[in-house]
């Protein structure tokens, strides 16, 4: 069918708008790649608009210079796959149940997870939690002291709650055991939730700052996010230390090793992301269809 003159400006506008977007989307993270290869001076004086200037890299060798950014870089991917991994199964282990219709008190253990959106402990209660329980400088707080989350455990109930009764019904009659539904039905027609879960998994343990600096103490332990805040905290003093600029740091600046930063721990997030982008729309859209 041929398109009006309506259809076709309303298309060029919508496309014209996307476009115009996707610029606003993609310049900063052009201006941040692009200014971590500049020189200092190009970036105190704005030179830095949208391609490098004074091209160089002296701010990737002071980040890599320091030789506990790969000890935390292998502790950051470490701490990303595997507290994933026990993120997601936490959340298919609950979610299953309770998106059961005859599971008993099912309304009133729903209304208490999602009461825990609302009324999180405070951050020395959390503290002293895990003091007591002996996780602080352990691997293990960073793995299972924040698998859970409401919102995941909603979200992945809502799709398996969308899912039709007569296939676990049909598979009831057959035999199979709740194991057998969960892991060969539900899960293989899950992989859009899953992966919209997972996603967020990832993005939480990746850029995880604030608690692993405050419960890991042991260098070898420590991820990558809490190594690279120390570098720009150590940069500082070396370039104003005693009200002069050390000769060794001065081709670099603050802002330089803040956005060779960025790169570096960005990068993973960059790969990883295309792959899960179709499951991660889709499972999201479904996610919010049913309550």
């Amino acid at each position: 069918m041929k398109e009006s003159r309506g259809e076709k400006i309303f298309y060029l506008c919508n496309y014209l708008f996307l476009i115009l977007l996707a610029l606003i989307t993609l310049y900063p993270v052009i201006y941040v790649l692009s200014a971590s290869f500049s020189s200092s001076d190009a970036i105190r004086m704005g030179k830095v608009v949208l391609f490098p200037k004074d091209v160089g890299i002296d701010a990737y060798k002071y980040v890599f210079s320091e030789s506990q950014i790969w000890i935390s870089y292998a502790n950051s991917i470490f701490y990303t796959v595997v507290g994933s991994a026990i993120s997601v199964a936490l959340t298919v282990c609950g979610a299953y149940p309770l998106s059961k219709p005859d599971l008993p008190g099912k309304n009133i253990l729903c209304f208490i997870i999602a009461l825990s959106m609302w009324l999180s402990p405070p951050m020395i209660v959390k503290y002293l939690n895990f003091r007591d329980l002996n996780l602080i400088d352990s691997r293990w707080v960073m793995l299972v002291g924040f698998a859970g989350s409401t919102y995941h455990y909603i979200l992945m109930r809502n799709f398996f709650m969308g899912l039709p009764r007569s296939m676990e019904e049909a598979a009831e009659i057959d035999g199979a055991s709740q194991y057998q539904i969960l892991s060969k039905i539900y899960l293989p027609l899950s992989i859009a939730s899953l992966a919209t879960i997972t996603l967020f998994c990832v993005v939480n343990q990746w850029n995880s700052y604030l608690w692993p600096m405050i419960l890991i103490n042991d260098d070898a332990k420590v991820p990558l996010q809490v190594v690279i805040k120390r570098l720009i905290v150590d940069l500082e003093g070396q370039l104003e230390k005693n009200g002069v600029v050390d000769t060794m740091f001065q081709n670099l600046s603050e802002e330089g090793v803040v956005y060779a930063s960025i790169v570096v721990s960005a990068i993973p997030m960059l790969i990883l992301y295309p792959f899960i982008q179709k499951h991660f729309v889709k499972g999201v859209m479904i996610g919010a269809v049913k309550g």
